[in-house]
């Protein structure tokens, strides 16, 4: 299993639209095979930084996902929301694979 972080850096004066954003994703990402783990937005210290987060079984489910993703009708709204109301200066994904905790099953 692979975790996707997503890094985002957003204008701090279009929070709510990130956040429509986020709740969008909420529904269209498990529907389209991804296990979400959540989104956040700021709320103390920096106002321009939020995540999201969710699991894949591996590179090769995550491409698949991302197709399926581009496909759905909220996804691919969700894409043109962000793009026409620009809220989204910055966007980076790091996989990691986890080694201890809750979600990692030794095998």
């Amino acid at each position: 299993m692979l975790t996707c972080f997503i890094r985002y850096e957003i204008d701090p004066f279009k929070v709510e639209d990130f956040e429509a954003y986020a709740r969008a994703w909420g529904r269209a990402i498990p529907r389209c095979g991804a296990d979400l783990i959540g989104y956040y937005a700021p709320q103390e210290g920096s106002a321009t930084v939020a995540y999201g987060v969710y699991n894949v079984e591996s590179l090769a489910a995550y491409e698949a996902y991302r197709a399926r993703l581009r496909q759905d009708a909220e996804g691919g709204a969700n894409y043109d929301f962000a793009r026409a109301r620009q809220f989204i200066r910055r966007e980076d994904r790091l996989f990691l694979r986890p080694v201890a905790g809750p979600s990692h099953r030794p095998g």
